[in-house]
Parts: structure tokens; C-alpha cells; sequence
């Protein structure tokens, strides 16, 4: 195989990889918990923008915190789930050391 042809299809490949992680970082994700009792907004960057509590869940410290933390780990989930399906497509399921 030509080793000229291979470094171009990588480099092709690693832009096709920097767009994508790009758009998923511009995408703005929204998830609910508990219900819809929380709502968080966030970012492909992991980058929290807004949260929308429910002012049932403003009685109890305890749980708001709790529920919070859900929430959060629920937001950062999704983002990581969509990054590892773009980065799957563009890779053709390749894995590849140092990406998702």
C-alpha cells in the first residue's frame, strides 16, 4: 500500500474527527430528571448553561442536592454517549488510542 495514500486518508480521517467533536461541542443538549423536576441545558463542551429546579424540590436540601447531582451526571452522560456515537461513525467503530 502507498504510505502517501494511507498518511492522506488519516489526515482526512482526523478532520472528519475535529468537525465532528466540534459540532458535538456545539450542540446544546437539554435532560430532564426525576420527572422533569430538574432541567438541565448543557453543552457538547460539558459546559453547563442553565438549570431549572422545580419549586416542590426547594423544601429539602437533602434531596434538591441529591437529585442535583443526578441530573448533572445524567447531562454529562449524554454528552459523552453522543461524542462516543459521532466519533464511532467517523471512525468506522475504529478505535483509536486517545479518543472517546
Amino acid at each position: 500500500m502507498d504510505m502517501n495514500a494511507l498518511m492522506r486518508q488519516a489526515q482526512n480521517v482526523q478532520r472528519v474527527i475535529q468537525k465532528k467533536q466540534k459540532e458535538v461541542e456545539e450542540t446544546e443538549f437539554v435532560v430532564s430528571s426525576n420527572g422533569g423536576a430538574i432541567t438541565i441545558n448543557i453543552m457538547g463542551s460539558k459546559k453547563v448553561n442553565k438549570i431549572e429546579i422545580d419549586e416542590d424540590l426547594l423544601t429539602d436540601k437533602d434531596m434538591l442536592q441529591d437529585l442535583l447531582l443526578i441530573a448533572v451526571n445524567e447531562a454529562i452522560k449524554k454528552v459523552d454517549d453522543e461524542m462516543n456515537k459521532v466519533m464511532n461513525e467517523a471512525t468506522g467503530g475504529m478505535k483509536i488510542p486517545g479518543m472517546f
